[in-house]
Formats: C-alpha cells, structure tokens, sequence
C-alpha cells in the first residue's frame, strides 16, 4: 500500500495553511501548510532562526498569526491565547518549565485549572495517578519541585497538558538536558501517548533522536515549509541538506594529541553558596596541552561553578588550581590570581549561559566595540585603535557565518545563537593556551554547530588545553579525547572518549554524591571509579 493511502486513511489532528507571522521587518513564517495526523510523533527542524518556535506558539496561542487558517479536526479554530489553544485540547511543553518550586507535583498539576468545579485534591490526586499508570510515568508525588531532577519536572509539566486533557502535545526540545537513559524512558513514553492517539510534535535539533522516535519529518528553512517526509524514508544528511540548503560533512575528526602536556591541575577544591550547599566537592583533575577534556553531567552539576574558578570568579573553601606557562614551563598557582591577570596568562572562559549577553559581552555595544573589551588597555594613548577590533569583527563575522546588518550592529539585536558566535569567536581569536568552552553549541542549527567543532579541533591543533562543557553526548564522545563526568559537585569518573560508552555516561551522572568512590592512577594520571 502506498504511503500516500495510508495517509489519507488518516485522521487529520491538526493543519496549518498558509501561516505567515511578521515582527517588524522580519519574517518569521511565511506561507506555511502544516498536516499533523492523530497517533503520529512529527519532528520540527530547522535552523537558528528558521521561525519552528514561532510557528509553535502560534498553534499553542502565545502568538496570533497576521495571515493563514489554523484547522482542528477539521473545523477551523481562532486561538489568541493558552486558553485558547486548551479549549481546543493543544498543549505545549516549553524547554524552560513553568512550575512552582515549593509546591508538589500534583499541587503544580492543578493549578490554574477553571472548570467551574470545587478543585477536590483527592480526586485530583487520584485523576494523576490514572494518567502516570496509563503511559507509565515515574513521578514521586511526595516531593516538591525543588527536590526534583530534571526529568522528574518534566514528567510534571506533561502530566500537566495531558490533565488538561490535551490531545495534540507540542515538546520544545524534550532532551535537551536529559540522561541517554530518562531519554529512553522518555520516548517509551511519548510511543505510548501516540499509540493511545495522541498527536505529538517535536522541536529537536539532534537528528539522531528524530530518526529513533518520529514518524515524520517537517523542515523549516527561512521560515518557509521545505518539505515533509516520512522518517523511514530519510536520513541525517538528506535533512541536513533540506535545512541549511548545501551539502554539509556531519563527520567530527578526532585528532590525535600531539605532544600533551599538563597545562592545568585541579586540585581537591570545593566551594559552597551563600547558604552553605556544596557546589563543588573535592574536585580534581589534569587538563593537558593538544587535547579535548570533555565534561559531561546534568545540569546544575557543578560545571558552571568549576568553569568560573578556574577563571577566577569562584571564591573556593579549598583547593588548588596550578597552571603550567608553556613558554616556561613553570607553575603559576592560579588561586592567588584575579580574574584579569589569569586571562593574561592565557586562560580563557567562553562561557555561554542561558543569558548570553550577562558574561563576557555588552549588549547595547556593537561587535566591534565588544571585540575592543579584550584589546583595550594595551593602548598607549587617551585615543582608541578601532581599526584591529573592527578587522577582528568583520573576520568573525565573515568565518562564523554571523547574521547581522553590519559589525556596527548592537550586539543586543543579534539572535541568540550569533551572540554565542560573536563571544566564541573573540575568545578564540585571543590565541588561548587554556580555551573553556561551556555550551558554546546551545541552540545553535546543525551547520553553525559543527562550525564551532572543527574551531575546538583548530584549537586542540595549535596546541591549546581545550576544555568542552556539552549537552549532547554523541558529540562529547566523537570530539574529545577524555571525558569527565560531574555528579552533584562531584568527579563520578573520567573515561577515555574513544571507548566511552553512552549508557555508562549516563549512569555516571546520575551517581549519587555520597556513593562516589575515586581511585586515581599515579601511573597514567587517569580517574576511573571503582562501584
């Protein structure tokens, strides 16, 4: 039977016709046809920009479509609000959830819920409970939100939509910040909700992901539908190709280390918060010059905290952080150090958090003037050179592929993955001896992201100790040479990247604190963990 019969025997959830939505000069979806079909995982992609989020909130009601007919079982529907969008049983689970720290889950679950009834917390209870049996959830009802993982919070912010009693579910990238196996769990899950009927669509960006769990494919390219296939039918290089419109290498090369030698040593230091909580404990470990140190845990582990004290923004209980000049090859004790004299030994933080523009540049500057912050007090005269920092600008621009008007442009109006360029890009030009890249890929399209690989690599190549905090472990294991896994403030254990394996890192980073056993070897200067 041929695949367009079997769609037609479908029943149609969800369409979208001709959806345009513009903010100003900017278009954000033109002319867009969506279908989705009831009992069917459909995958959004797209690049940066590309307009998947916007065309989501559309349908989620955050935003009102200027142009277009929005279709619900086959009646046309007007959604200007949440509200709206629930009336007509569509839901959306953001990437940032939206939940009450010191309330539990059921008490999230419920709140807000209007239906003209005396909110009964039994059987609401009891109404939870059905549905986490019904697809097989894991959820302690006992804990409140702030006691939770990440994947608990999640299951809350699902059970959510589905108490609302939501049959179209939209996921902003689901996996972002889970473990290979709460994703595992995640997809049983998301298999059952499409067995029971349910139509769920995806934002996702790891292509790997798409091709296990969907059933088809929708590509945004500049905020225009490009195609939508069947999964079964596709591949990562033929939807690589439909959204950035080239051929592009998905091929990560791992160069050998040349000559490694120890640049930075971590020793047994910890640091705790305004309120007493470890935030780092008894951490230790050797960053060597010609290698990719990759870091790997869930979120909140600690690899903010350890990145900043090597740069000297952390103040530490204890410990120390001794770094090896390559032109001298003597050990400078970087604790005693500020944060400016530690990045004129060459020590470099590309840091990019969640709010990009809060470390490292100024959003109302243009990128040229943000390209001066590194350059500025080596002048010699009350005058300011522009004319490097601009050439420095335009390279950047030019190299990483930056979408903007003009290198005069305030970096403030810059979307967020080409603020993440723009930062990368200027710690890179530094020549850094020692580069600490955290997240430097977050939210950014396929082809920018390998872009920023194959910099690290040019880094690792020159001779620089990089040191590579991600999210995507496929990545971490195809790129660095070693990677540590950090757990609750805490070194769970260090394995070689070429024989890692996925499951394994992902148990490290679930490790209990307390349980962690380190065994160092003096022999090869590696951790392994002992159960």
């Amino acid at each position: 039977m041929s695949t367009a019969v079997v769609e037609n025997q479908k029943q149609i959830a969800l369409e979208l016709r001709n959806i345009t939505k513009t903010f100003g000069r900017v278009v954000a979806n033109k002319n867009v046809d969506l279908t989705v079909y009831r009992g069917e995982i459909l995958a959004i992609l797209g690049e940066n920009g590309c307009g998947k989020t916007t065309l989501m909130n559309m349908i989620s009601g955050i935003y009102y479509p200027d142009e277009g007919q929005i279709f619900v079982d086959g009646e046309e529907v007007v959604i200007r609000s949440p509200k709206d969008a629930f009336a007509h049983r569509i839901g959306m689970v953001h990437q940032h959830f939206k939940l009450v720290d010191v309330f539990n889950a059921t008490e999230n679950i419920v709140l807000g819920v209007k239906d003209g009834q005396k909110t009964s917390m039994a059987e609401a209870q009891k109404k939870v409970e059905a549905l986490i049996d019904r697809y097989g959830f894991q959820l302690d009802f006992k804990k409140n939100i702030h006691e939770m993982s990440v994947s608990e919070k999640q299951t809350v912010e699902i059970v959510k939509v589905l108490y609302r009693s939501a049959d179209i579910l939209i996921l902003d990238e689901p996996t972002a910040v889970l473990t290979p196996q709460e994703t595992e769990k995640l997809f049983t899950v998301l298999r059952r909700m499409r067995d029971d009927g349910k139509s769920i669509i995806i934002i996702t960006h790891k292509l790997h992901e798409v091709l296990a769990l969907t059933d088809r494919v929708t590509v945004l390219r500049r905020g225009e539908h490009i195609a939508t296939v069947n999964t079964a039918e596709t591949d990562e290089n033929q939807l690589t190709e439909m959204m950035v419109g080239k051929k592009i290498s998905l091929n990560i090369e791992r160069l050998e280390p040349e000559n490694p030698r120890d640049r930075l040593i971590v020793s047994h230091i910890s640091c705790t918060d305004r309120e007493g909580i470890k935030l780092l404990d008894d951490v230790s470990f050797t960053a060597r010059s010609g290698e990719i140190l990759g870091i790997a845990g869930i979120a909140g582990s600690g690899q903010r905290e350890l990145l900043e004290s090597i740069a000297g923004l952390q103040n530490l209980d204890c410990g120390e952080i001794t770094y090896f000049d390559p032109k001298t090859e003597k050990a400078v004790e970087l604790r005693s150090k500020t944060p400016l004299q530690i990045r004129d030994l060459g020590v470099r933080l590309s840091f990019v958090p969640e709010d990009r523009l809060g470390m490292g540049l100024v959003g109302d500057m243009d990128i040229i003037d943000n390209m001066m912050l590194r350059s500025y007090r080596r002048g010699h005269s009350m005058f300011v050179d522009r004319k490097k920092p601009r050439d420095l600008a335009e390279e950047i621009i030019q190299s990483l592929e930056i979408a903007t008007p003009s290198a005069t442009t305030p970096v403030r109006r810059l979307s967020g993955g080409n603020v993440q360029k723009v930062l990368l890009g200027r710690e890179i030009a530094s020549s850094p001896t020692v580069l600490m890249a955290a997240y430097p890929v977050r939210g950014l399209d396929i082809n920018s992201s390998y872009a920023i690989y194959h910099l690290l690599n040019a880094q690792k190549k020159s001779g620089a100790a990089v040191i590579f905090v991600g999210e995507d472990l496929d990545v971490l294991m195809a790129l660095c040479d070693r990677i540590m896994v950090i757990a609750s403030g805490r070194i769970a254990g260090i394995v070689d990247g070429k024989t890692a394996d996925k499951r394994e890192i992902g148990l490290l980073m679930t490790k209990s604190a307390t349980a962690d056993k380190i065994q160092k070897s003096a022999n090869n200067g590696k951790e392994t963990v002992s159960s």
